[in-house]
């Protein structure tokens, strides 16, 4: 057998594999015969020129048709991206009252204005919603995995969440608004996704992240190791150690990108473009839920949403495998029909063997299991 045809070949040392009749040529003629066969690895057989005279007509049209779906999916695309901008800046006034509740710095009607009767200091203790980011980031399974009990601290301090598209490109810049807090300078922490306009859907070029100004001793992102000196060492003070440790501010260290002619291999390439790709869907989570649907997930109605949709997809699943395990036992018993067909013809007739639905289901409908019976 010929071996099987593929996308591209190895010509370096082609001349040395022709086939004898091949190598009796000219030098000439076997060049010519090397690019033929690099022609006809190189290119697949346009469909066009196969086809009958009619049927290439009938072809010329649906592409045309195409053509003309691809134009008005041009115009969808442009009209949903501008009512999403409108709507967008109706949004923003929504998520600044949002902003000024959670942060006491407006109250809500109905609650009365405390700093009379407490004074001052006990007044703002009790304004706002507490803990209203970082709740609602727990109750999401997606970044409730990167959330540590270490920074729960800091994410206390976390006063909102905005993000805003980027005019350069398809891409999006997250914005988190930090109160002053024990752990780090930054007022702000930004992270920021470049994107590259593809002809289906826009791909990820690399993200920007922000270097956090640590104060001593609360980096949150490395652990510190102190290992005790051996015993008879002249130096007795202990080794110390850091470690990188895991955090949701390593968030903002994404994955690098390496230049173009920079040497990696296979799995590093696999394991960075993993890398990335988790990196972006935690962030796209933070725009397309967290920020739209904050309250829910604080309150965690969205957490059960996800959950009831969850579970209708794994219903769905089961029914499938039910439906497929069904089948496969109707197959099993038709052989086992034909099976007691054949022993039939050498015993005395006593009739075709029926096997019933309640059997093939396992004596489900037939015979009850012990613990299932009613009482």
């Amino acid at each position: 057998m010929s071996n099987p045809k593929k996308e591209s070949f190895d010509m370096s040392d082609f001349d040395s594999s022709l086939p004898a009749a091949a190598a009796a040529l000219s030098a000439e003629d076997r060049a010519g015969l090397v690019n033929a066969l690099k022609d006809l690895a190189g290119h697949h057989t346009d469909v066009m020129e196969t086809l009958s005279p009619e049927v290439r007509k009938r072809v010329e049209a649906l592409k045309e048709i195409q053509s003309q779906h691809d134009e008005l999916e041009a115009m969808f695309l442009e009209e949903r991206a501008a009512l999403a901008a409108k709507y967008q800046k109706q949004y923003e006034p929504l998520y600044t009252k949002r902003f000024e509740i959670v942060n006491g710095i407006v109250e809500v009607e109905g609650v009365t204005d405390v700093s009379v009767e407490q004074g001052e200091d006990k007044a703002n203790e009790g304004k706002g919603v507490p803990d209203f980011w970082v709740t609602a980031m727990r109750t999401n399974e997606i970044l409730s995995e990167e959330i540590t009990d270490r920074d729960e601290e800091a994410l206390k301090y976390l006063k909102d969440i905005k993000w805003c598209k980027i005019d350069s490109s398809k891409g999006f810049k997250l914005e988190f608004f930090f109160d002053t807090n024990p752990f780090f300078k930054n007022s702000v922490l930004t992270k920021t996704y470049h994107m590259i306009d593809d002809d289906d859907e826009p791909i990820l070029e690399k993200a920007i992240g922000t270097q956090i100004e640590w104060y001593p001793g609360k980096c949150l992102t490395q652990k510190v190791l102190k290992k005790k000196p051996k015993k008879g060492a002249k130096n007795a003070k202990p080794i110390i150690k850091t470690e990188k440790c895991e955090s949701f501010f390593n968030f903002f260290s994404p994955p690098e990108v390496p230049d173009d002619d920079a040497d990696i291999d296979e799995d590093e390439a696999e394991e960075l473009q993993n890398l990335m790709e988790q990196d972006y869907d935690i962030g796209s989570t933070i725009r397309d839920k967290l920020i739209p649907h904050a309250v829910s997930w604080y309150t965690g109605e969205a957490a059960e949403g996800n959950e009831l949709d969850m579970v209708d997809d794994e219903d769905d699943d089961e029914d499938d495998d039910d439906e497929e395990d069904e089948d496969e036992d109707e197959d099993e018993n038709d052989d086992d029909d034909d099976e007691d067909e054949e022993e039939v013809k050498n015993k005395k007739p006593s009739g075709p063997k029926k096997i019933t639905r309640a059997q093939v289901a396992g004596g489900q409908e037939g015979e009850r299991p012990p613990e299932c019976k009613q009482q």
